[in-house]
């Protein structure tokens, strides 16, 4: 479920933001609530609003509801700034890095999954029908290419084991999501037999949730979504901290262009950075256009 977040200035310049995986009507009442405390107040001073909105109330502050929320706004507050620089997202972030940006799923990168919930540990046959489908993929994009597992927290820690170390180390780019977020032994413990890269992070909220992750050094690679965990403003200081410990960004993405744009331009200045996940299917054709492409290896 998306809804996209308007602000308005008195100078006419308006913004555009995203927010992610709410329920539209729990959105629209908590955007307009937080809109209280924006009206009257200086659109550029992003972090000082990011800051007084994730502070407003104690008890849900953190939260996915607020934070999803503030995701949006904080993309809008970033797009009214440029607008009135005349400068893209990615200057007022110190300016591009790169001058592409590896994206999947494309005809050189591959995500799969386990096709469903699997059981606590698996037999011999259901072991081998996961490792053929990561052969396969493997096929598809070449040597070249990228392959990346999702297991969606849905294979508890015992068949994760027994799946992935059967894995050569480089047969994934990363192993994603290979527990219940949270649990930061069960992270340990799958790092200890795994030797594919691990990669988590999605549905981890702001700095102070990806602190103790990163500190615990369980992954390899860090998926920041920039419509989950605090938008623009918290992306580059997440991508800040997952640098200290040397651990780059794939940033999660399953919003629509306008939302993934976002995402793009944060991207684009992040110096620690592996590949970003995008798709086109997130949004009725027409409602979102964008004014980028992409190459058939994913660039």
């Amino acid at each position: 479920i998306k809804g996209f977040v308007k602000i308005k200035t008195n100078m006419d310049v308006v913004g555009w933001g995203e927010i992610n995986n709410m329920e539209t009507k729990i959105a629209c009442a908590l955007a307009d609530s937080l809109s209280e405390m924006l009206i009257g107040e200086n659109p550029t001073r992003i972090e000082f609003l990011w800051q007084r909105l994730f502070r407003a109330h104690r008890n849900i502050r953190g939260g996915g509801l607020m934070v999803h929320t503030i995701s949006g706004i904080d993309m809008a507050l970033w797009d009214i700034t440029c607008k009135l620089w005349g400068v893209p997202t990615y200057r007022l972030l110190g300016g591009p890095v790169r001058d592409k940006i590896w994206k999947y799923p494309s005809p050189k990168g591959i995500k799969i999954g386990p096709g469903g919930s699997q059981y606590h540990a698996g037999t011999p046959v259901e072991i081998e029908n996961l490792l053929q489908a990561v052969h396969e993929a493997r096929e598809k994009v070449g040597p070249d290419g990228a392959v990346m597992f999702d297991a969606h927290s849905m294979m508890p820690p015992p068949i994760v084991k027994q799946f992935a170390s059967q894995l050569k180390s480089d047969d994934l780019l990363f192993l994603e999501e290979a527990w219940v977020p949270g649990n930061i032994e069960v992270m340990k413990k799958v790092r200890e037999t795994v030797t594919v890269p691990l990669a988590t992070g999605e549905r981890d909220r702001t700095i102070w949730e990806v602190r103790e992750i990163l500190e615990a050094q369980v992954i390899d690679i860090l998926q920041p979504d920039i419509g989950h965990t605090g938008g623009i403003s918290q992306m580059r200081k997440i991508a800040a901290l997952a640098e200290s410990h040397f651990v780059p960004i794939a940033p999660h993405c399953t919003m629509s262009y306008l939302g993934l744009t976002a995402s793009l331009h944060a991207a684009a200045s992040i110096p620690l950075f592996l590949i970003h996940e995008g798709y086109d299917t997130m949004i009725p054709p027409g409602v979102v256009h964008k004014t980028w492409e992409m190459d058939d290896k994913g660039y």
